[in-house]
């Protein structure tokens, strides 16, 4: 396993634990939140449905 697999991996744990962007980003050394967001970030569906569900929740 390389260095950068076990970074990738962080930082994508970080990200579906509900660490806010920015405290990955400062961790990760990104220069911008955007690269983070944009290389690391992963649509889980699972994350997806439960957003929708808050919304409803709130709407409803």
């Amino acid at each position: 396993m390389r260095l950068h697999d076990l970074r990738h991996t962080m930082v994508t744990l970080l990200l579906d634990l509900g660490v806010p962007p920015h405290l990955v980003q400062a961790i990760a050394r990104h220069a911008h939140v955007d690269v983070t967001l944009k290389i690391y970030a992963h649509t889980n569906l699972d994350a997806m449905r439960a957003a929708v569900k808050r919304l409803d929740d709130q709407l409803g």
